[in-house]
């Protein structure tokens, strides 16, 4: 495993739900029904191959990972934008050293955030489609990794 990146511990996850990024928040709580940072945390423990990412201060910066053949997924806390360089680069070589061939999910229309940072990683935007109890405007993105 990459250095900065950990097997998901209770704490980390409690550290990113409770500092979320204000579009990650409102895309969890508005695009996918979770109802408080509880859920957030359950999720990031109940679901496998979930990793944090710890920022160069030593904090919990981000949580995500992959999983069901490739899908991938990232919350991140106010910790990363004291690292915005550095965390772009750090998450990058975590998504290419994925042993996936195909990479894929969606992301709120209104995430400029990770919208930008899933340009700057290579993936490919599809198409709009609603998604989650709300029926906001999510986008399909996806990347072929490890190209032959």
């Amino acid at each position: 495993m990459l250095k900065n990146f950990h097997p998901i511990t209770y704490e980390a996850a409690a550290e990113v739900a409770s500092n979320l990024l204000e579009e990650d928040k409102r895309e969890c709580y508005e695009g996918h029904g979770f109802t408080n940072e509880i859920d957030i945390v359950i999720s990031a423990l109940t679901l496998p191959g979930t990793y944090y990412y710890e920022a160069p201060n030593g904090k919990s910066a981000a949580i995500g990972g992959v999983y069901e053949e490739g899908k991938i997924w990232m919350l991140c806390s106010d910790v990363i934008k004291e690292y915005p360089r550095q965390s772009a680069r750090d998450i990058s070589r975590f998504v290419n050293s994925r042993p996936e061939k195909l990479l894929w999910n969606v992301v709120d229309k209104r995430n400029t955030t990770h919208i930008k940072l899933l340009r700057f990683l290579g993936f490919k935007f599809l198409r709009e489609v609603l998604h989650g109890p709300n029926l906001l405007t999510f986008i399909e993105f996806c990347k072929i990794n490890h190209e032959s």
